[in-house]
């Protein structure tokens, strides 16, 4: 018998131990990868009319982009004040994208991120290929790699 026995609670078990093993690299692409699936999903509910579905993907939009902006350190590299205006602008499609049912603008908000989900991926694993790996043992036993 299993510790958690239906599939929803093994998912998010499962999550819930990707996010805390994660890097800050891996644990940025996750950010993006949610928030442009987010969007994604908003997009298509907004073109079925499904308002409900629309709004809830695109609260939790929301809330990966204020994380985004609240992790942000701006003054440490030259970019950082543009990415902060980005978010700042992506937040307002976003809030625009709900209020207004507008899903030009969720198509907006999915131009100007993707391109930095894709950038931010290559990083992640350029980063990854330049540090050795070392396996290591987790709280459950189980061996990895960090």
């Amino acid at each position: 018998m299993t510790m958690y026995a239906n599939p929803k609670q093994q998912r998010e078990r499962y999550t819930a131990d990707a996010v805390m093993s994660a890097t800050p690299a891996r644990l940025l692409t996750m950010l993006y990868d949610r928030l442009l699936l987010d969007l994604s999903r908003a997009e298509a509910a907004h073109e079925t009319r499904s308002w409900a579905v629309a709004s809830s993907n695109l609260l939790h939009a929301q809330d990966i982009v204020t994380e985004l902006t609240s992790s942000l350190k701006p003054e440490l590299w030259d970019g950082g004040d543009r990415l902060l205006a980005l978010y700042n602008y992506v937040a307002g499609a976003l809030i625009d994208g709900n209020v207004k049912r507008d899903t030009a603008r969720i198509r907006e908000a999915i131009e100007l991120l993707e391109p930095l989900r894709q950038a931010w991926h290559e990083a992640a694993g350029q980063l990854a290929a330049a540090q050795p790996t070392t396996p290591v043992r987790a709280s459950n036993g189980m061996l990895g790699v960090a």
